[in-house]
């Protein structure tokens, strides 16, 4: 009851305008009568919100149906040139900075190659000033329309409340890339040139790639799954419910470095045996060089992997390298053996394959993948479960980079950050509608 005391008037507001935006957003077009039963909202309601968020250039009329035996229904739907978010993967191999307007449409992008200077902190905080500098001139958008930065980085991440007022804000623990308590979102604040009200989110990669597969690719609908990122290192997440539940759930797990192989090859991370030296894309690299494979000493992981499998896979008629067999065959067990962990832990309904490593393989090697998980895994557990490769293709981490503003959006409503100038004041005016919330309690 106390809990419930202390809603107001405005948060009443804004959770009715976070339904209406959430439903239009991943089922519309909607007509009003239609959203009022898909958010139990009111007709009279319904009409006060759109009314609000059309106001305020959230919501457009997106053309009209017929009904049966009454007037048209005007269809509504999210407005693309409501906003802009940003969407940034700090990856294995490139910085890849992508603007999008509100629908979650590309409007420009970016890549920074990482290859030669690696994970040097000052450089890769360059790298996203000049990004997302880059992508704001080339759409030709004005930064006071930004909703919001999201970035998903290797690692672990750890959050202070005060980032907002000085303080480290998200702070990054990445053993693999050298990285050990760096305050990422103060240098980003300190450095990229937005203005100073525009929220930074900041994520595991692994877990912005799971959150955009379950809003839009291949975990939707599920009410359970595990997505795993292959790229040069190794990683996943869990995911439970969708975006209309509050108890949504997605924790990024350091899968990469659970142990396939008892006093196995040395990981990067300094252990030995992790998944990670094994199925992650520069581990298989230097198997391959290792073992006297044709590659240039300064091959990228992109390229050596796609190299390594057209030597294991070649074309009809061809020969394969009985060495890259023999690597492929070896990965496609440790990922399905460590898949088949997942499985067994979690009870996912679906896992999914993706990060560039991952859908690079997945054609030459899912069947195998899958043969392996059902030897590894529980019977029960695993006969619930499918297999299958991502659908958001290679730019996944980036679009569920940029989810994560989108998140905060909608739930919020709608509601926009606002100016540094102006930021005591919206404080004082919740405090106020607080207080007056208590008093009709009382």
């Amino acid at each position: 009851m106390a809990e419930r005391g202390r809603r107001t008037v405005r948060d009443l507001r804004r959770g009715n305008r976070a339904r209406v935006l959430q439903r239009l957003y991943f089922d519309g077009p909607l007509s009003r009568q239609e959203l009022g039963p898909a958010t139990g909202l009111s007709s009279g309601s319904i009409s006060n919100v759109v009314g609000e968020l059309a106001a305020e250039g959230l919501v457009e009329e997106a053309g009209v149906v017929e009904s049966d035996g009454g007037r048209p229904r005007t269809l509504l739907r999210i407005a693309p040139a409501g906003g802009l978010f940003v969407g940034i993967d700090i990856g294995e191999t490139r910085v890849r900075v992508e603007l999008f307007d509100l629908s979650l449409e590309e409007l420009a992008r970016t890549d920074r190659l990482l290859a030669q200077h690696g994970y040097d902190v000052e450089r890769i905080v360059g790298h996203v000033r000049t990004g997302v500098h880059d992508v704001l001139r080339d759409a030709g958008a004005d930064p006071r329309s930004l909703l919001g930065i999201g970035i998903g980085v290797p690692g672990i991440i750890e959050r202070d409340a005060a980032g907002a007022a000085g303080g480290p804000g998200a702070v990054v623990h990445g053993q693999t890339i050298g990285w050990s308590a760096v305050p990422f979102e103060r240098l980003l604040r300190e450095a990229v040139d937005v203005p100073p009200e525009v929220p930074f989110f900041i994520d595991n990669g692994a877990k912005t790639l799971g959150q955009a597969e379950m809003w839009f690719g291949g975990g939707r609908g599920a009410g359970a799954a595990a997505v795993a990122l292959i790229g040069s290192g190794v990683g996943a997440s869990v995911n439970r419910g969708d975006a209309f539940e509050e108890d949504l759930s997605n924790t990024a797990l350091e899968w990469g470095h659970t142990t396939v192989q008892i006093r196995g090859r040395r990981c990067r991370c300094g252990s030995v045996g992790c998944l990670e030296a094994y199925a992650g894309a520069e581990a298989m690299r230097e198997r391959w060089q290792e073992a006297g494979g044709p590659l240039p000493a300064e091959a990228d992981d992109e390229t050596a992997l796609a190299a390594l499998i057209d030597a294991a896979r070649p074309a009809a008629g061809g020969t394969p390298d009985p060495v890259a067999a023999a690597i492929l065959d070896e990965t496609a067990e440790c990922l399905g053996a460590a898949l088949a962990d997942l499985v067994n832990l979690f009870l996912p309904e679906r896992v999914v394959l993706g990060g560039w490593a991952g859908l690079l393989l997945g054609p030459h090697l899912l069947p195998d993948i899958r043969r392996h998980v059902q030897e590894y895994a529980l019977e029960h557990a695993v006969a619930r479960t499918t297999i299958d490769l991502g659908h958001l293709g290679p730019d996944a981490v980036t679009v569920g980079a940029a989810t994560l503003p989108l998140a905060d959006f909608l739930a919020s409503g709608g509601t926009r950050p606002a100016p540094a100038a102006n930021a005591e004041a919206v404080r004082a005016a919740d405090r106020v509608s607080a207080n007056r919330g208590r008093d009709m309690v009382r």
